[in-house]
């Protein structure tokens, strides 16, 4: 083990065991390295990588810090992982979203309330009436983002949110079904929306199950590239799909 990896392992084991407390400022230098056993250089390159790994983080002026811990920093690595896979590491990823994006689906069909649901309802309306992608793009994540939202656990959220992102950079709308796409879409929203206002967590898990599906049945079918050209010769608009 290097030097870094063994000063990167203690400060883990510091925060694992609470000596080092979400928000709580890291002890000086000279304090750090005596206990720890190694130099300042490798000290600092510690702290860089637990930085973007998103457990630490430095204050100008102030001094380097504990993160709060919170899922969605904590994710940030496997954020940057997923924003790189080509199209077929991302269709493995269905399988994971499946039961992840069902189970959001479910708790917010048990725990949300009527503000939530006519944000819902909403944000599908200004959809449907949309004719630019990237709006639609915009209004989609926030839909998905409200109902996990709702489900009330941080973390699943968080860790749906970066399985959808990488999904954004693959475009479907060019392709000869853009219309059905479209519908299919739409419809399937509007059935989440109806378990989630009848509070009907089977169906709420459904119904995200077979949304999710439906996309994985277009990205197979026409093969997009992240750039927005497709692999076959079919005409593709660079513009994200709804996912």
């Amino acid at each position: 083990m290097t030097a870094t990896s063994a000063a990167a392992e203690g400060l883990r084991g510091m925060i694992a065991r609470g000596e080092l407390a979400p928000g709580s400022q890291l002890p000086a230098e000279p304090e750090l390295c005596a206990r720890l056993g190694v130099s300042r250089g490798s000290l600092r390159e510690a702290v860089r990588s637990l930085a973007a790994l998103g457990m630490l983080e430095s204050r100008h002026g102030a001094g380097t810090f504990v993160s709060t811990l919170r899922p969605g920093q904590m994710l940030a690595g496997f954020a940057a992982t997923v924003d790189v896979l080509p199209l077929d590491g991302l269709l493995e990823l269905f399988d994971v979203r499946r039961p992840l994006e069902a189970q959001a689906a479910a708790l917010a069909a048990a725990r949300a309330d009527e503000q939530v649901v006519a944000r819902l309802h909403d944000l599908q309306k200004r959809l449907a009436e949309s004719d630019a992608e990237d709006e639609r793009h915009a209004l989609d994540r926030e839909f998905h983002a409200t109902l996990c939202a709702a489900g009330g656990n941080e973390a699943l959220a968080a860790l749906i949110d970066i399985l959808r992102s990488r999904g954004s950079h693959y475009s479907i709308y060019g392709a000869p079904e853009a219309d059905t796409i479209r519908l299919a879409s739409d419809l399937g929203h509007e059935a989440l929306i109806n378990a989630v206002a009848a509070h009907d967590p089977a169906a709420a898990a459904a119904a995200a199950s077979a949304h999710l599906s439906q996309t994985e049945v277009w990205l197979r079918r026409y093969g997009p590239t992240p750039s927005g050209e497709p692999q076959s010769s079919m005409p593709v608009r660079s513009t994200p799909a709804t996912m």
